[in-house]
């Protein structure tokens, strides 16, 4: 099958991968959408030692399930961790900081930019109808977006600033603007700033921020200058919310300490409340879709990307 191979951080398009084996529990998918996402291009840049089919953001079909035959021909999205389902975590409700877990397209299990991928069939949730493939593609870093919700209670009266308003900020500012809570979003670019201005939601520039006004600052940029931006602007006993990939990163903690300000750490969400707010038309993320391109034009499609302001580049697996 046709496959997208990192290795020793370089891409490459592959045609010689064996389409892959399902496991006992385990369904086979064949994908029809996947996204890149930032952690594809940290994983490129060394972020983690992985090697493999990169890809972990896709909707495909079931075509081959030998415990649920039934479930031949679902359209399924899928939670990318595959937890051990014995370790402490996993027996505390936890499966998704398990011990022993493989991650799709990121720890020990191959991923997305393929034709086919196999994931636990737990693990595969049924899109409605309703929600088109180019939603639906989007399911994994909504959920991730709604986990801040999980995490930090946001009320309406709550002062909230995002910085960052790319990919996965963008729908970090969807979800919360439906708290009612006040919330501004930091946006550099122009199309960023339009996108934010279609939903509603206040955008502002960097150096508009108030200092130590916010109750709880979303870090959507994974730099050290958006990090030292939200130390800057959240209140004292404040909350940070650190939601993306940091590599390398350096900051005044002795101001965090001096302020009380409490970091909270934030990562994968459930697909049930994403796939709901998608099918009650709640959320769209399709005005974040830049291009697509063929999985055999994925090394094109990782140069697009890269250029500043563009957000969502999707890849088909048939022309």
């Amino acid at each position: 099958m046709q496959a997208i191979w990192l290795q020793n951080q370089q891409l490459s398009y592959r045609t010689d991968i064996s389409v892959p084996t399902p496991a006992n529990g385990e369904a086979l998918v064949k994908v029809l959408l996947a996204g890149i996402c930032a952690t594809d291009l940290q994983l490129i840049n060394g972020y983690y030692p992985y090697t493999g089919i990169l890809g972990h953001e896709f909707v495909g079909e079931i075509v081959q399930a030998i415990d649920a035959p039934e479930r031949i021909g679902e359209r399924v999205v899928g939670e990318i961790n595959v937890a051990c389902g014995k370790c402490a975590n996993c027996l505390n409700n936890q499966p998704t900081h398990c011990i022993q877990r493989t991650v799709l397209g990121i720890i020990n299990r191959h991923g997305a930019f393929a034709e086919y991928l196999c994931l636990p069939l737990k693990n595969l949730i049924p899109v409605p109808t309703s929600v088109s493939n180019e939603k639906a593609v989007f399911t994994e870093p909504l959920a991730a977006a709604l986990q801040i919700q999980q995490q930090v209670a946001i009320r309406p009266n709550h002062k909230v600033l995002i910085i960052g308003a790319g990919r996965l900020g963008q729908l970090i500012a969807q979800t919360l603007v439906l708290t009612g809570c006040d919330l501004q979003v930091v946006a550099r670019y122009e199309q960023q700033q339009q996108l934010l201005q279609a939903h509603k939601i206040a955008w502002i520039l960097e150096q508009d921020i108030e200092k130590h006004n916010f109750n709880i600052v979303i870090e959507a940029t994974g730099s050290t200058t958006g990090f030292n931006l939200a130390i800057q602007a959240v209140q004292s006993r404040g909350i940070i919310v650190l939601k993306s990939t940091y590599r390398d990163m350096s900051a005044n903690f002795s101001s965090i300490v001096i302020n009380e300000i409490t970091l909270v750490g934030s990562r994968c969400g459930s697909f049930a409340p994403a796939l709901r707010l998608l099918e009650n038309k709640l959320v769209d993320p399709t005005s974040l879709i830049a291009d697509k391109f063929h999985l055999s034009q994925t090394l094109q499609a990782f140069e697009y990307m890269r250029q500043p302001g563009i957000l969502k580049v999707l890849l088909q697996m048939e022309n």
